[in-house]
């Protein structure tokens, strides 16, 4: 009920072209800085290192927020109506916020429009949806923070030379990321690369660095496990002995538990692998509170599960 009015008081703003919003967004920018609003943890980072001091950036979604089934607060409504840019994931991962995005489109960015269409995929469970978990790939997330680059300098003009900079530079560090994560994947014998986690938010990391990904849930965690879910993927586990599982910062640990107790009811015991972050980054002093230490955090956990390695941040 709370949820709806907010709704309806987001239709009341005006939005379309006067009111302070309107003036917000198009206000001289020369005596201040661009305030922008992300709403993954993902983006919030893109967006501090392509725009940097030129940028005041807010997340809406913190560590261990699961993006699927978050709702804007009537906090994130006020915040999003102050801000000169919005950039989200699009790809329907906001499904809960598609109706405020779509009412805010005048100052609002998909960061994943500017990704080929030919490098998605769609999965047939996700009825006709393209899978929004694009950063899995660090050679397409490169595209997402060209997206943000070019959003801020079309807003910012005076300043574009910077962004473009700056962007650069952290493309050069994505692509050197990518590169240490297919080294450190090789370790991992061809017959143990299978990447078993909580939900389907791996699809992409697999399909790039070369891993069979079986998740529990689906890609959304809008859709609940059900018992035979847990059933088959614990067939699956017993039968190919898959050394370890890993739970995920987004999605609730008691559901591969339970897959770990079916595993072990049919003689076999898989072990949890570790803690990866999926949907969102990690706290402050996780060494995942980046998006470069979220990806070298969950590859070292992965690599170091499967080869029988203790976990070490590299």
């Amino acid at each position: 009920m709370i949820y709806r009015l907010f709704l309806l008081l987001l239709f009341l703003l005006p939005l379309a072209g006067c009111g302070s919003s309107a003036d917000s967004a198009h206000s001289d920018l020369s005596e201040r800085s661009v305030r922008v609003v992300a709403t993954t943890s993902m983006i919030a980072d893109i967006v501090r290192q392509v725009g940097g001091e030129r940028v005041e950036v807010e997340g809406l979604m913190g560590p261990g927020t699961d993006p699927h089934l978050y709702k804007a607060s009537e906090g994130d409504v006020r915040r999003m109506t102050d801000a000169d840019l919005i950039f989200y994931n699009g790809l329907h991962l906001e499904g809960k916020m598609g109706e405020i995005l779509e009412r805010m489109a005048d100052r609002t960015a998909a960061v994943t429009d500017e990704i080929d269409r030919d490098r998605l995929f769609a999965p047939p469970e996700y009825e006709g949806n393209y899978d929004p978990h694009v950063w899995m790939d660090v050679s397409m997330w490169t595209q997402a923070a060209e997206a943000v680059a070019d959003r801020l300098a079309a807003l910012d003009t005076t300043h574009a030379v910077d962004y473009r900079a700056r962007t650069e530079a952290y493309v050069a560090e994505l692509d050197s990321l990518d590169r240490w994560v297919r080294a450190e994947v090789e370790r991992v014998p061809e017959a143990l690369r299978v990447l078993v986690t909580a939900h389907d938010a791996f699809g992409y990391f697999g399909r790039a660095y070369g891993f069979e990904v079986h998740g529990l849930q689906g890609i959304s965690t809008a859709t609940e496990a059900g018992t035979a879910d847990v059933q088959n993927l614990a067939t699956f586990v017993a039968e190919r002995q898959i050394p370890s599982m890993f739970v995920e910062s987004s999605v609730p640990a008691r559901s591969i538990e339970a897959v770990r107790e079916a595993v072990r009811a049919r003689g076999f015991e898989v072990e949890i692998g570790g803690n990866l972050y999926s949907d969102a980054l990690g706290g402050e002093d996780s060494g995942a509170d980046t998006y470069v230490g979220m990806i070298r955090h969950n590859v070292n956990t992965i690599v170091g599960a499967l080869v029988g390695e203790p976990v070490a941040e590299r």
